[in-house]
């Protein structure tokens, strides 16, 4: 080496590259540790959790987090290898709602409820089994399924979707996900075996709270809206009715717990042309899709009740059936589970036991009020009158001996009277020991009748909605002009509305109120008022009023009301 001279480069030998693979190795090395200590994490904490919602929504939460998804949701599978329930992560209420329908186990998603493994697809619409997104659904690329298991049962899948970044899902991202659906599978048994024994204890409890209710002879009443309270909390509906004969060939709610409930009770539907009359007629148990949009369902319900998925039982077997109980939930909902049908079939029994219970006892509070009347009856016929038989004979023997005429007079006007108290008394005998026909017609049900005698008249059948104590706390002379103005009511919206739709309220409160609403062409200026002022006099009669005015959306809405009296 000469002096001088600069020392020559030593090589690198790949230095910079190598410390740069082994960065890169490092910088794996730790995201691999994250991840599966945000698996652990994930693992523990959704065997946390016994609620079984909270337990499927923290799965879904879990797996969105560990793979960096936009959306994840698991599809519960039900009968028939259907979505019995659907649980989405990463959508907006907004959202939500703009979704015609949760996705029902086709295309894709079908495919995986069949063929339970692993699916990836880097982009959704190319896919061919691919079926699209229903309407409202936000646009979704890269996806990510696995199936989870209890044991040898397939209980429901995850899906992932839009991976973050735009990017694909990759082998890690499948092995992470594999791996909490085996942890998810152990969670959702936990919590579905607690939550069974908890809606056994539960449905125990209730059942014996109504068994109590019926045999301690509460209203039935009571029973009823008992029923319809616990069918509600326990059956996962939204909605739960009782419909029952109202006279005719008509059906009413007369009792209604959940959303909608004030809107519900006192409605009436026909029995011939809805959901309620056939379940009503054949005794057997339907199910409705989507309530608010099947043409099973009477025409009223389907416009006043914003249901989807509904169930309607018959409170009784084929050929004794009193009732019907319809158990809904909202638009876009999964159905009601197997087991909460199974519970809606226990209570609707109960519910035709009340409905026989509260018949047998009236059965029998007449028979006693009969037997009453019969040893009254007997008392009057066999002592009574007897007795003033004989003393009026003994009195009739005393005349002759009584010398002074004018006591002899009054005598004879006393035995006259007697004569006369025993024909009363023998009068009343016969009144009592008569029966009485049928129960007289209570004013729900001539207002039914009214109702169909015009539905000639108008081509359709107008909606009831009838609310309060209309039979026993209405008199008979306004139940009457009631009866009138709604006849006179409906003939002016048959013969000058040229109405497709007539609303009829009957509510007794305060007073006692008739609003009838129509879809036609309005009140005409100068236009004949004598049907009008009927009925206008109708309510003068009795102290109230009468007001009409256009409807909203247009047609004519007519409210009369007349006052009723203070309850004694």
């Amino acid at each position: 080496m000469e002096s001088g001279k600069p020392a020559p480069r030593l090589p690198s030998l790949g230095l910079d590259e190598l410390l740069a693979e082994l960065q890169s190795r490092l910088q794996a090395v730790l995201a691999t540790r994250d991840r599966v200590n945000a698996l652990f994490d994930a693992v523990v904490a959704v065997g946390t959790n016994l609620d079984i919602e909270v337990v499927l929504r923290g799965i879904v939460e879990s797996a969105v987090s560990l793979v960096n998804a936009r959306y994840g949701a698991m599809g519960v599978i039900g009968e028939g290898g259907r979505l019995a329930d659907f649980i989405p992560v990463g959508l907006t209420e907004e959202q939500i709602r703009r979704i015609h329908h949760w996705p029902e186990g086709r295309g894709l998603l079908g495919a995986l409820i069949h063929d339970p493994r692993p699916v990836r697809v880097a982009d959704l619409s190319t896919h061919e089994l691919s079926s699209g997104f229903p309407s409202g659904h936000p646009p979704m690329t890269s996806f990510l399924g696995v199936p989870i298991r209890i044991r040898d049962e397939v209980y429901g899948n995850l899906y992932l979707t839009e991976k973050a970044g735009g990017g694909e899902f990759d082998d890690e991202d499948e092995a992470v996900l594999v791996a909490l659906a085996a942890a998810a599978g152990v969670a959702i048994e936990n919590a579905r075996l607690y939550d069974e024994a908890r809606r056994q204890q539960r449905w125990l409890a209730a059942s014996a709270e109504v068994t109590r209710v019926l045999l301690s002879g509460a209203d039935v009443s009571d029973a009823l809206a008992l029923i319809a309270t616990r069918s509600l909390e326990m059956s996962g509906a939204d909605l739960v009715m009782l419909a029952l004969p109202a006279g005719g060939d008509v059906l009413e709610i007369t009792h209604a717990a959940g959303e909608y409930a004030a809107d519900a009770v006192g409605m009436v539907v026909p029995a011939t042309r809805s959901a309620s009359g056939t379940v009503l007629a054949t005794g057997e148990l339907l199910a409705v899709a989507d309530f608010s949009n099947d043409e099973r369902v009477a025409g009223v319900a389907r416009a006043r009740l914003n249901l989807g998925p509904a169930m309607l039982v018959p409170l009784g077997t084929a050929g004794t059936v009193r009732g019907v109980l319809t158990a809904g939930r909202r638009p876009g909902a999964m159905p009601l589970a197997p087991a909460a049908a199974d519970m809606l079939v226990t209570f609707a029994s109960q519910a035709g036991i009340a409905l026989e219970l509260a018949e047998h006892r009236r059965q029998a509070e007449r028979v006693a009020v009969f037997e009453d009347r019969d040893r009254i009856a007997r008392d009057l016929h066999d002592l009574v009158i007897q007795r003033l038989y004989a003393t009026g004979i003994a009195l009739q023997g005393a005349v002759g001996l009584i010398g002074a005429p004018e006591v002899a007079s009054r005598v004879s006007q006393a035995v006259d009277a007697l004569d006369e108290t025993i024909k009363d008394i023998r009068t009343s005998i016969f009144e009592l020991q008569a029966r009485p026909a049928a129960t007289r017609t209570g004013l729900r049900s001539r207002i039914v009748e009214v109702a169909d005698q015009m539905t000639g008249l108008l081509g359709f059948a107008p909606s009831l909605q009838l609310d309060g104590p209309l039979d026993n706390g209405v008199p008979a002379d306004a139940a009457e002009h009631l009866l009138g103005a709604l006849r006179e009511a409906l003939s002016n919206a048959a013969r000058h509305a040229s109405a497709s739709a007539v609303d009829v309220l009957v509510r007794a409160a305060d007073t006692l109120s008739l609003t009838v609403t129509d879809n036609g062409t309005g009140v005409k200026p100068g236009g004949r008022r004598s049907g009008l002022v009927n009925i206008e006099r109708r309510a003068a009669e009795c102290g109230g009023s009468l007001r009409v005015d256009t409807a909203p959306g247009g047609g004519t809405r007519l409210e009369w009301q007349v006052p009723l009296p203070l309850p004694a």
